[in-house]
């Protein structure tokens, strides 16, 4: 239900203990409706003071009253005001195991508020702005994030044509996610002026992450500005090292983490959860998630104490509630009617009939007026009959009123109708269908599709639909249905990622979801994805990841397509189930198979006829997901955790209703874990025979320049002479071959094993073609690639005055390798070979096709490789190599084409 401002302040955090003792006199607590002229001096005003021996007293003072408490407060500084910049505001705020310094009031002075967090060297400046004018009221917050990560920061400049950021990028995008999400429940209804959150990364050090922070500066400059928000909110992130839990962990400690926790919430509750983890119980996440509450609850405590010392006053009076009676009017209209469309188990015959009875309300109570019910009625009678005008010449004697000249004839009145805007209605009558819906789960115990609360919808799956695709799964619960399809390449399929730090990382695995407005019946916007189809692909992106065999195991690059196709709720968690099963049709061999589930919340069951404890819903639909107070994901297996993202529509839960939502979440997915097993047809757990073979062989890191070639001239007369699709060859001697078939793959292998192969003096190479003649000698290639020089004077054992009068280019001969000089170029001898020194040189000519060699290549030089890694990354950055070979495969493909 909708509060008036009135009730708003009870709805507020009292003050803090320490800030009681902090503060001469006790302040009121942090969004008080009050002015700002009637709150107590803040502490700070002595520290403006232009004697800062006072300013030393006065501080000295203020934390002996606070240490006299037992709890030592967050002590705010202020730089004096000097005549040519404004005062600044800080405070140093601990976090884990260091603090985080909060600066405002010297930048952004024109911005509602504006802050500068500072973790180490890692800065980050968020500011709030609101518009003059309220826009047009709506069920939904106006309010925008932007999150940037400027490449100044790292000291780097853009690598494209235009020297600046452009549109943010896939990883801004989640950050705007973690920031609005949290800061959205703990805005008041009625409050409709557009507001807009920015947020850039100014300095990163490449060792404190700047995404959890952003969260806690946005939460910080929100609770400074105007914007009448209920609490304070802060976000930290958590990770778990050798089973220890730590706050804020820096990029080289979160290698080695088990654990990627990011949350945000106020000093009591919980708002917002997202991360992803190698499968841990659910009573190790709930361990986090109080690790977590406790962080950010001191962080909100520190940020009280700068908002009483200089935040702004709320603008309490800008929030415009729709009337109390309007509520009671449109349940009289629509209640019936209301109940049974509720209880309509199909979605789109529902919405038809809930969006018709809408439009007669609106009609009503917009155009036509209401009557109450509670108002008399009687006949409505014309003007004349009513109204009687006096003669002009009446006389009025002493006591008489005069009444306007006009006297009201003692009849029936005509009944007042009431209007209301039609933006005041839809807002009422949404709040009522949810009301409805609400009231209809606790007191009935069945939802609109007929289901108890711990029900799950029916569940199909089916496997093998696309003959070309390498991979393909249709999953369908209830009314949700994902189309999922894997493609399986090499390298060069990988997807690149341009982040601060200085280097191009790059992802083997990704997930792409795609949500078209078809799937729940509608006509919209198609193109490029939206920030809720970014969310939703990385969450289950991050859910199947851990199920991947490690890629040298699996030296593919795995591309997911998740497509939903029908759409009533969880269709993430559609997109985790349906992404499992393509994942295996595709032939890779997956740890084990996991599934997702969405759970919802009814908190204030006590208001719908419930006994007060909070009723959890599985496997949520549309309709609950809106009218809900929450939207908890959750993907792993039977026995563990891999991915969860929660939201909240309310101020906030607590411990014992996650705990709750999560076991009751677990027994979800092993029902559907168990549906999945009667997948029909099933997956077919082999490679297609349309997706690429890739071969990975080991050689001497010394050996790679050979296979490239100047220019990359070796590999592509490669890629020509076999039709492999191409070859990767790195500096540590990784070569990596994708070919369509098994006959190219074992060509360009024994190509590639000759021109890596070591030879040692004394062996004798047979048949070999004569590459070129020079006026010193012949080249003769040995090998594939490998040539060695014969000099003039090893051709014959009598003198040649020059080479050709002995040999031409395309002779074969037999030589001796009686060389190898300090640069690795071998010499060769044909007369080492001969019987006698009176043949004739032409009579050791040979006709065969190609070359042999008498002794076998050394196999130690060719080995698979056999190294492991606990996630599915790349293991280094491009090479040289790599990136010489790159070329030459667009090269390559540019002249065939």
């Amino acid at each position: 239900m909708l509060a008036s401002s009135a009730t708003l302040h009870h709805l507020l955090l009292p003050a803090p203990p320490h800030l009681a003792l902090a503060l001469p006199n006790p302040a009121p607590p942090l969004h008080a409706w009050l002015p700002i002229s009637r709150l107590a001096p803040p502490r700070v005003a002595a520290f403006a003071h232009p004697s800062s021996r006072r300013l030393r007293q006065r501080d000295a003072r203020a934390r002996v009253v606070a240490a006299a408490g037992g709890e030592a407060a967050p002590v705010v500084a202020a730089e004096e005001a000097s005549s040519s910049g404004p005062t600044k505001f800080s405070v140093k705020i601990p976090v884990g195991d260091r603090h985080i310094l909060v600066e405002t009031g010297h930048i952004g002075r024109q911005a509602s508020a504006s802050v500068m967090v500072t973790d180490g060297e890692t800065i980050v400046y968020c500011s709030v702005c609101m518009a003059d004018t309220p826009s047009d009221p709506s069920d939904f917050f106006p309010m925008s994030v932007h999150y940037q990560e400027r490449l100044s920061a790292a000291g780097r400049t853009s690598g494209g044509f235009f020297k600046r950021e452009g549109r943010a990028k896939d990883h801004e995008v989640l950050v705007c996610r973690l920031i609005d999400r949290p800061l959205r429940p703990t805005m008041p209804k009625g409050f409709y002026y557009e507001t807009q959150i920015l947020s850039w990364v100014f300095s990163y050090d490449g060792i404190h992450s700047p995404d959890c922070v952003a969260v806690t500066a946005a939460g910080i400059a929100m609770a400074l500005s105007e914007v009448p928000n209920k609490q304070t909110i802060a976000g930290v992130r958590i990770g778990m090292i050798n089973d220890q839990f730590v706050i804020n962990p820096t990029t080289e400690q979160m290698e080695d983490s088990e654990l990627d926790l990011m949350m945000a919430g106020t000093d009591s509750a919980i708002l917002m959860i997202e991360g992803f983890c190698d499968f841990l119980t659910e009573e190790k996440l709930l361990q986090a998630v109080e690790t977590g509450q406790e962080a950010i609850r001191e962080i909100c405590k520190a940020i009280d104490v700068l908002v009483q010392t200089c935040g702004k006053k709320k603008m309490v009076e800008a929030i415009n509630l729709p009337p109390p009676e309007l509520y009671r009017h449109v349940e009289d209209i629509s209640g019936d009617e209301l109940m049974k469309a509720l209880q309509i188990k199909q979605k789109i015959p529902r919405r038809k009939t809930l969006s018709a009875l809408e439009d007669k309300v609106i009609t009503i109570l917009s155009e036509q007026g209401y009557v109450s019910k509670d108002e008399p009625s009687g006949p409505i009678e014309n003007l004349a009959d009513i109204v009687e005008e006096e003669d002009e010449d009446e006389i009025i004697e002493d006591g008489e009123v005069d009444e306007g000249d006009v006297h009201i004839k003692p009849v029936s009145r005509k009944p007042h109708r009431q209007l209301y805007s039609e933006v005041d209605v839809k807002l009422v009558f949404k709040e009522v269908s949810s009301k409805y819906l609400r009231r209809r789960i606790v007191e009935g115990g069945k939802r609109s599709d007929g289901r108890s609360p711990c029900e799950l919808r029916p569940i199909n799956s089916q496997c093998r639909l696309l003959p070309r695709a390498h991979g393909s799964a249709l999953f369908t619960r209830g009314e949700t249905q994902a189309l999922a399809v894997v493609t399986l390449g090499d390298y060069q399929m990988a997807q690149r990622i341009d982040t601060l730090v200085d280097t191009e990382e790059s992802k083997s695995f990704y997930l792409q979801y795609t949500f078209p407005p078809s799937s729940v019946g509608e006509v919209g916007r198609t193109g490029a994805p939206n920030r809720r189809e970014i969310g939703h692909g990385m969450l289950a992106e991050r859910a199947l990841e851990p199920i991947l065999p490690p890629e040298k195991d699996f030296p593919y690059t795995i591309r997911v397509e998740s497509t939903i196709t029908e759409s009533n709720g969880s269709s993430s968690m559609a997109s985790v189930c349906g992404g499992c099963l393509a994942l295996q049709d595709a032939g890779v061999p997956v740890k084990f198979p996991v599934a997702g589930i969405a759970m919802g919340l009814v908190l204030e069951t006590q208001e719908f006829g419930g006994d007060g404890t909070p009723l959890i819903l599985s496997d949520i639909t549309g309709s609950e997901d809106a009218s809900g107070d929450m939207d908890f994901k959750v993907a792993g297996n039977e026995h563990g955790i891999s991915a969860f993202q929660m939201d909240i529509k309310v101020v906030g839960i607590t411990l014992p209703v996650m705990e709750q939502a999560l076991l009751q979440a677990r027994d979800g997915r092993k029902h559907i874990l168990n549906e999945m097993s009667k997948c029909s047809p099933p997956p077919a757990k082999a490679l297609s025979p349309y997706a690429p073979v890739i071969h990975v062989m080991k050689v001497k890191p010394n050996k790679v320049n050979l296979i490239i070639g100047s220019g990359g001239r070796t590999i592509k007369s490669i890629l020509e002479e076999t039709g492999v699709y191409a070859i990767d060859a790195r500096d540590d001697g990784t070569v990596k071959i994708t070919a369509k078939d098994m006959e190219s793959l074992e060509k360009s292998k024994t190509i590639i094993a000759n021109l890596t192969m070591v030879p040692k003096v004394g062996e004798i190479f047979r048949n070999c073609e004569i590459k070129t003649i020079a006026p010193y000698g012949a080249f003769v290639e040995i090998a594939p690639g490998r040539e060695g020089l014969c000099h003039i004077s090893e051709l014959s054992s009598s003198w040649l005055a020059k080479a050709e009068d002995a040999y031409k280019v395309g002779d074969r001969i037999d030589v001796k390798l009686i060389e190898i000089n300090d640069k690795g170029q071998l010499r060769l001898s044909c007369k080492a070979l001969l019987p006698d020194a009176n043949q004739e040189p032409s009579s050791n000519k040979q006709q065969t096709s190609g070359p042999t060699k008498e002794k076998i290549v050394y196999k130690d030089d060719i080995i698979k490789v056999t190294t492991r890694r606990s996630r599915r990354k790349k293991e280094g950055e491009p090479s040289a190599a790599e990136d010489a070979t790159a070329k030459t495969l667009e090269n390559s493909t540019a002249e065939n084409a």
